[in-house]
């Protein structure tokens, strides 16, 4: 989930252990002794980028096949990259082994490698468009559902998941590369996420931000503790199946769990809610209570009128339908307004920009030869791997990818909002529609695949320059640890999903990992063939409403006084529980109640503290999922059910 969409000032001062966006950098290496690209690029600093890839993985993953909101665990990462070298360094000085200097040029690049990788476990469709196209999601919409057809199904499997990944996912680096200095230096877009991160690896080396550091590590290792342990007592009371144990906990009643009003007792809600602005934990929470609380019960009385009263819970004809489409509609909205906003700021201020001029000595890279090599391949490869999207289709998305990225790029830079799932579900739309019922859903899907990709590592890559520019990190060596980290997480990505695909019941609407987000692309790519006739009764006009309200709301919270503004809600925020339940609302605002209360009584302490906290809650949780994964596999169950009913006497 993304910070709020607002252009926001340079956040790195000159002489607060960085450099000033606009400082000459010949005068900051009269100060600072700069280490040559190769340096900067470690053995040990791969080893702890590989270390920290898999655990972040795992973390996306489950966010992922759970809620769908991904936070930016880029602080977590620059933090736990710099206590692993740290440690690392510490226990072999107790050897009598001499090694190099830990530099925030290093400190960069593991960070720039983490991300790199764990960012294709979103990407890369994993709880989205990949596992749309599996036969549970299938199953689950329903055979007779029309368009859903048993052609379209294409099962997780690691041999082309991997190569899906190795053809699709670096031609992102390799599109935008060139125009590096012109996004970073000549626009001086001010990338917040890459300036924020910049930011704190500075402080990192100096004398007071590494004692800051040393406590944020502690604070993060003693709640990443905390975190696991609870999940270890957790697991002795989840019994065998869906309805045991805290993750069922009726805490506000048993009608309200019935509407889903429960808090769960999840490490990771409650640190997402520590890591996300109040206004979009607030906007989940208005969401699940607009939705479970008014909209579901009240057409749920229309069972018999709107659609058949007998269907099943998860039946597309059905309450289902409406919950899906719905949650569909509101996130198209929200996705349409902030892109046409940004592409309209993109064109502004690249008219405004034209006549500025910047520098920075930068490597020349032959990046033009290289995206259309790796083009060429991937349009060899891809068909191959889907044959429902041909040769000439693979060729015209990569023809416009350039241009799409660019955009999403130059937004990002703007306003620190990464839409590449809006520009995948443009292209899932277009080319489902293209392709038409022979195939155009996997095609559809396929397609999204490839747009989501080269759209968001285009976007990450010059999120990274910026940090590297601030943080004088060689462009080379930014560029070598994008490669290996993307080279990673090609690998690691699947390979963790595959952990919780063979350890889990992945895709179950009642169980723990709902997968939420694969029958909303699926049904995104079934609309894109077969239009609105798929609908059920009354469902185009409620949806229409809802996506006409989503452009609203949006446009109120652009033209109305910052002071006001920021009381009105996030529609995408709004939707993810309209789908997924309140549950997950509910532990997300406790989290903001406990930051908020934090930010009253030591605001300091908070600024400090909240994001190793939080990382550490999400952490612990996402350590655990190892083990549990492991138990799984090998079918040894928890002892005991912790369930509850109604008493004999009510």
């Amino acid at each position: 989930m993304g910070t709020e969409a607002e252009i926001m000032g340079p956040l790195l001062a000159a002489g607060a252990g960085g450099v000033a966006g606009a400082a000459p950098e010949t005068e900051v290496e009269e100060r600072e002794a700069v280490p040559p690209w190769r340096e900067q690029v470690t053995a040990r600093g791969l080893a702890v980028s590989a270390v920290l890839g898999v655990l972040f993985c795992l973390i996306t993953h489950k966010l992922n096949l759970t809620v769908g909101i991904i936070p930016s665990l880029n602080v977590a990462a620059g933090l736990l990259g710099y206590f692993l070298v740290r440690t690392w360094t510490a226990a072999l000085e107790r050897l009598g082994v001499v090694s190099k200097p830990f530099t925030k040029q290093e400190n960069t690049v593991i960070q720039t490698c983490v991300v790199a990788c764990y960012g294709l476990a979103f990407s890369g469709g994993f709880g989205s468009y990949m596992l749309a196209m599996d036969q549970r999601t299938y199953e689950l919409i329903g055979p007779d559902y029309p368009g859903n057809r048993a052609v379209d199904v294409m099962n997780p499997s690691l041999g082309w998941m991997i190569g899906f990944m190795f053809v699709v996912s670096f031609l992102g680096l390799f599109s935008l590369v060139a125009l590096r200095k012109v996004m970073v230096i000549d626009y001086k877009l001010t990338y917040p996420s890459g300036t924020a991160t910049a930011m704190l690896i500075n402080s990192f080396h100096t004398t007071t931000g590494a004692e800051l550091a040393d406590k944020q590590v502690k604070c993060l290792g003693k709640y990443l503790s905390i975190s696991f342990i609870w999940n270890c007592f957790k697991w002795f009371f989840s019994g065998v199946g869906d309805s045991c144990g805290f993750d069922n906990f009726p805490s506000l009643g048993l009608t309200a769990f019935k509407n889903t009003f429960y808090f769960d007792f999840s490490p990771t809600y409650i640190g997402c809610g520590l890591i996300c602005p109040h206004i979009v934990n607030c906007s989940t929470l208005l969401g699940a209570i607009i939705s479970w609380g008014f909209l579901w019960p009240y057409i749920s009385t229309k069972a018999g009128d709107w659609y058949p009263a007998n269907l099943g819970s998860n039946d597309f004809k059905g309450l289902y339908g409406y919950k899906v489409f719905i949650s569909v509609s509101v996130i198209l909205g929200d996705g349409l307004y902030n892109l046409i906003k940004i592409i309209y700021a993109t064109i502004k201020e690249i008219m405004n920009a034209r006549a500025k001029q910047g520098r920075l000595p930068l490597v020349q890279v032959q990046d033009g030869s290289g995206y259309v090599g790796l083009a060429a391949i991937s349009i060899a490869t891809v068909p191959m791997i889907f044959p429902q999207i041909k040769w000439y289709l693979v060729l015209s998305a990569y023809v416009v990818a350039p241009l799409l990225a660019f955009c999403n790029s130059y937004g990002t830079g703007l306003t620190d909002w990464n839409l590449a799932s809006t520009y995948g579900k443009i292209g899932l739309f277009i080319f489902a529609s293209w392709v038409g019922q022979n195939g155009g859903v996997i095609a559809g899907l396929a397609a999204c695949g490839v747009m989501m990709s080269i759209v968001s590592t285009a976007a990450d890559l010059m999120q990274d320059f910026k940090t590297g520019y601030l943080t004088l990190s060689s462009p080379r060596s930014m560029f070598v640890s994008q490669l290996i980290g993307t080279a990673l997480g090609c690998v690691i990505a699947p390979l963790t999903f595959w952990l919780y695909w063979s350890a889990f019941d992945i895709g179950n609407p009642d169980g723990a990992f709902k997968a939420p987000y694969a029958v909303i692309f699926r049904e995104m790519s079934i609309l894109g063939v077969e239009g609105f006739s798929a609908l059920p009764q009354h469902c185009l006009a409620i949806c229409s409403f809802f996506f006409i309200a989503s452009l609203v709301i949006n446009l109120l919270r652009d033209v109305t006084p910052k002071n006001v503004s920021k009381f009105i809600p996030i529609p995408m925020a709004m939707a993810i529980p309209f789908y997924i339940g309140a549950y997950f609302a509910i532990d997300m605002f406790v989290g903001t109640v406990i930051l908020f209360v934090w930010e009253r009584v030591n605001r300091k302490e908070c600024d400090d503290f909240a994001g190793a906290v939080a990382s550490g809650l999400i952490c612990g949780d996402g350590i655990w999922t190892v083990p549990s994964a492991i138990l799984s596999i090998l079918r040894i169950d928890p002892p005991i059910c912790m369930y509850f009913k109604p008493s004999l006497s009510s």
